[in-house]
């Protein structure tokens, strides 16, 4: 049986939770908030409109009984989120910042562990800079730990992303992976240090453990899930209009936004229509002012709006330099459209390239740039990789995902 926790919860969380709930491996979920349906949280964060971000906390009702909550935290931090209260969620600072929640959550799933009355807990399952007391209990309670690093290694990103600091200084301001104190670098260093077992969902975050300086647990790589499949997408072949191209995700250079910027300007806004999705940094950036200014800019869209905007375009880029995933490209091709991207995200475990999708070198404009020509140029490329995209994605539901995981974790419990 299972402990997992998570400070929040998300996508893959939840397909990890039912994973092991179906699996009958599922003893405990530890967070912050949930929400179950009927249950008076759901109803009162739909009602009240401070705390509808609530909803998006929601798990299926079966879990409910497994699940335990420390909310006053979260709730203080959301709240603070929505009055503008930035003091009080500053990174690492704030007594609210989700470094402060994670933390919380953290000692929190340890006394569990510690205190536990759960019957024949075996394992804990956590999540990086949610882990070390976690694990620093289970080790005394002689409980197998489970790590899962949904982004690459922090060492790894410092020496990629400085060599792009060197080249783009003017990008640097939107580059926020250096913020992390050492006393945080050093937890998540711990952190690895202690655990027994390692998930990642990418190839790409596996390489990026090489940088750990020491010796390490073995690390299993399982992709995550893809939403579900779009069957009405059309496609056009149409020349004299111009091809839409989608990005969206945070606007950090670490996502390879100047990149896109860069192609846009080189191939001609008559050829191309680039919609950008996502929130400026904190932090004032001149060239992505002057980018934003040049496309359609729209900062922030509901998860649901997101994927029916995914329907309307054409091509998909996401030409990240950093990415222990990237979510966003298994919805794109989920709603049937070809993506472009990078070595350094799940790309190329999931994306033949030129099948069902293409695949660039992370940092390379001019690679980018040649991508969007050879679509313009045939654009029944897209029909083609947009179609193969689907197939792709409607092999590998969420379901899948949990499923693999929860058979990965039982075999290495009973092996051990």
């Amino acid at each position: 049986m299972i402990i997992l926790s998570h400070p929040v919860g998300n996508q893959n969380v939840r397909a990890a939770l039912r994973g092991f709930k179906d699996a009958g491996m599922l003893s405990a979920f530890c967070t912050s908030i949930a929400s179950f349906p009927d249950s008076l949280l759901h109803k009162v964060s739909s009602s009240v409109k401070p705390l509808q971000e609530i909803n998006k906390r929601s798990f299926d009702a079966d879990l409910q009984s497994l699940t335990y909550l420390k909310p006053g935290k979260e709730l203080v931090r959301l709240l603070s989120l929505k009055a503008g209260i930035s003091s009080l969620v500053e990174h690492e600072k704030g007594a609210f910042s989700i470094d402060r929640i994670c933390h919380n959550i953290d000692q929190f799933t340890a006394h569990k562990v510690s205190g536990s009355k759960l019957n024949n807990i075996k394992a804990v399952y956590a999540y990086e800079d949610g882990a070390l007391e976690t694990f620093k209990q289970a080790k005394k309670s002689d409980i197998f730990s489970f790590y899962d690093l949904p982004i690459g290694y922090w060492r790894a990103a410092r020496r990629l992303m400085q060599s792009e600091i060197d080249l783009r200084p003017e990008w640097a301001s939107t580059m926020h992976g250096f913020r992390d104190s050492q006393l945080k670098l050093n937890r998540k260093d711990d952190e690895l240090a202690l655990a027994d077992h390692i998930f990642v969902a990418s190839s790409f975050t596996a390489q990026t453990l090489l940088d750990y300086p020491g010796s390490l647990a073995p690390i299993t790589v399982i992709p995550y899930g893809f939403p579900k499949v779009y069957n009405n997408k059309t496609y056009s072949n149409d020349f004299s209009k111009p091809l839409k191209v989608l990005f969206v995700g945070g606007l950090s250079q670490r996502k390879g936004i100047a990149n896109i910027f860069e192609a846009f300007k080189h191939v001609g806004g008559d050829k191309i229509e680039l919609t950008i999705v996502g929130r400026k940094p904190s932090t004032e950036c001149k060239p992505l002012e002057e980018g934003l200014a040049k496309c359609k800019y729209i900062p922030g869209l509901p998860h649901a709006e997101i994927l029916k905007l995914m329907q309307t375009q054409d091509v998909f880029v996401f030409p990240s330099l950093f990415e222990g995933f990237g979510l966003v490209i298994t919805e794109a091709m989920s709603q049937g459209l070809p993506v472009i991207t990078t070595e350094r995200t799940i790309g190329p475990d999931i994306i033949s390239n030129g099948n069902n999708g293409l695949i660039i070198k992370a940092g390379s404009t001019e690679s980018l740039i040649a991508s969007l020509e050879n679509i313009l140029q045939d654009r029944s490329q897209l029909k083609k990789m947009g179609e193969a995209a689907m197939l792709t994605a409607m092999q590998r539901p969420w379901e899948k995902y949990g499923q693999e995981l929860a058979q990965a974790v039982n075999k290495i419990i009973n092996k051990n």
